[in-house]
């Protein structure tokens, strides 16, 4: 299940915190909101960020090896 949290402080700063979306699509499906919440000063990517990360980066090994194997 997808969720978006907000958590907002008294000094203004929100905290947002995405569950459930596997890799970087995480950074699409927020990108409306942040642009009208204004600065993005920090960004703490989850391990289901890296979950797809690291299948993308052995698909690309593997094709610079079958590649270079003509």
């Amino acid at each position: 299940m997808e969720t978006l949290e907000f958590i907002i402080y008294p000094d203004g700063r929100v905290q947002e915190k995405v569950t459930g979306i596997v890799g970087a699509s995480c950074a699409e499906v927020t990108a409306a909101i942040e642009a009208q919440l204004g600065l993005v000063m920090n960004h703490e990517p989850t391990s289901e960020y890296f979950a797809t990360q690291q299948v993308q980066q052995s698909g690309v090994a593997n094709a610079q090896t079958s590649f270079s194997d003509w």
